[in-house]
């Protein structure tokens, strides 16, 4: 018989004593965590052992902790000291409970590696919310936790009022290739001007012309976001950027706008401390801008790359959804219309060089066309095959996802270098907004990749669950 609750040959290293000492409170209080939400096999707390309380009362103390190191530790310590008194109020009812010795070992670890003293101050198991109206994530906590001060005080209901908001994500980039808030991924015509989102607090539109005549392909080169106005927070403010002209400022010239609101570290510009409700921050001049409305919780990223601009956005679910009959159409929410799709259900179809591109290059080359009209259109263009079009994509992009065989399909339309960056940077600004790591990676249809990327999740998931619970049945024996 080998070692109590260990399944797998080799676990036992995984457990090994150093191992053990070193990870022990974040395994603790990972299982706690786990078994408190029903996950596995645990034993689950009855109604008088309150340990999952406990431990949700704590992670909600320590979530939002400021990011400077000295008010980090003492605030950690004092969310401490607060979870180890309600463990100690539920003692008696939890004898014997797994979840229970988990959180108690747990913090007795945690304790001593950040040098917290037993005696002292404790969190407010309810802290005060600094309620700003123009800062959202306030806005929302505030709203949430006020709406149920008077619920019955069970983990349910005290998950729920320190809950965040959702977010959805939606890009665009490339010939057009646009990534839905569902994470639909689509390639489409779309020529002319189409609103990507369309409700009651945000507008943003773009305008997609021909990237080579002979071919269905279309590009963007202009974008319009309108923020529109918030009472108390903001005016109307209107930004547009068009091929080679990516202002820092809005339409009026302004940068900013409404009071200065709180923000903490984290944010995708890493700003803390006061902002605007509304302003822009300029990456690269003229290459790379950022508007942010912290009074709605959006952040939009608009980028030229080569000829053209790309576009993501962050927003909020319940804002949205808020939208009337009249703007139902937003590519966004409800991706192309099907006569507008060049993809076939998500198959994205590599095509031929188009002959036209071929044309367009003898005409380039030829002797008296003037280096100023070959400066403008297409400065980058190049026939490629198929393998010439992989090998430069796999450049920039190591994992041959959506976004690789997008670059690819790109590059053999076009013949236009800089659409690889164009997929390179849309995929890293989706990963910086992007609220859900697990849905990154999307793959063609019928895909290999895509087949293992799903079928391999849950084993791996379960396989982790597993060593963890055998690492702290080692150290409990």
């Amino acid at each position: 018989m080998g070692r109590a609750g260990c399944c797998y040959r080799g676990a036992e290293r995984l457990a090994s004593p150093s191992l053990v000492r070193r990870f022990r409170p974040l395994l603790l209080l990972i299982i706690a965590l786990c078994c408190g939400a029903n996950i596995g096999h645990c034993q689950v707390a009855t109604p008088q052992c309150r340990i999952q309380k406990c431990t949700t009362d704590f992670v909600s103390l320590t979530t939002h902790l400021a990011p400077a190191v000295d008010v980090l530790h003492t605030e950690f310590c004092k969310a401490l000291r607060a979870y180890s008194a309600c463990t100690q109020r539920t003692a008696k009812s939890c004898r014997g409970n797994l979840v229970f010795h988990s959180a108690v070992l747990g913090i007795s670890d945690l304790m001593s590696q950040r040098n917290c003293s037993r005696d002292g101050p404790t969190s407010s198991t309810h802290p005060e919310v600094l309620h700003e109206p123009c800062n959202y994530h306030s806005r929302t906590q505030h709203s949430h936790t006020h709406s149920h001060v008077h619920a019955h005080a069970h983990s349910h209901a005290h998950s729920q009022s320190h809950s965040r908001p959702g977010y959805l994500f939606c890009g665009l980039f490339g010939d057009p290739h646009l990534r839905t808030f569902k994470d639909s991924f689509q390639t489409c015509k779309v020529e002319g001007a189409w609103p990507l989102i369309d409700n009651d607090y945000l507008s943003v539109q773009v305008t997609n012309v021909p990237v080579v005549p002979g071919s269905s392909a279309t590009a963007t080169n202009k974008v319009t976001v309108i923020f529109k106005p918030y009472e108390g927070c903001t005016d109307q403010r209107v930004y547009q950027a068009v091929t080679d002209n990516l202002p820092a400022a809005f339409d009026d010239g302004t940068v900013s706008s409404g009071d200065p609101i709180h923000t903490s570290a984290g944010a995708v510009d890493g700003a803390s401390g006061k902002v605007r409700a509304l302003w822009i921050s300029e990456r690269s001049p003229g290459r790379h801008i950022e508007l942010h409305a912290g009074y709605i919780g959006v952040t939009v990223i608009v980028r030229q790359l080569g000829r053209y601009l790309t576009m993501a956005v962050r927003i909020p679910e319940e804002l949205s959804q808020a939208y009337d009959a009249t703007q139902d159409l937003q590519l966004c929410l409800n991706g192309c219309p099907s006569s507008e799709r060049i993809d076939q259900a998500g198959h994205l179809p590599l095509p031929l060089s188009p002959p036209a591109l071929g044309l367009q290059l003898q005409q380039l080359r030829r002797p008296g066309y003037s280096s100023q009209t070959q400066a403008s259109p297409y400065p980058a263009m190049q026939v490629f095959n198929v393998e010439g079009a992989r090998e430069r994509c796999r450049e920039q992009l190591e994992v041959q996802d959506i976004y690789f065989h997008s670059c690819v399909f790109d590059l053999l339309t076009t013949g236009d270098a800089n659409f690889t960056v164009a997929a390179y940077s849309a995929q890293k600004d989706m990963e910086s907004l992007h609220p859900h790591r697990d849905r990154w990676r999307i793959y063609p249809r019928g895909s290999t990749s895509s087949t293992m990327h799903c079928s391999e999740a849950q084993p791996i998931k379960r396989l982790l669950a597993l060593l963890l619970l055998c690492a702290l049945s080692v150290e409990l024996m």
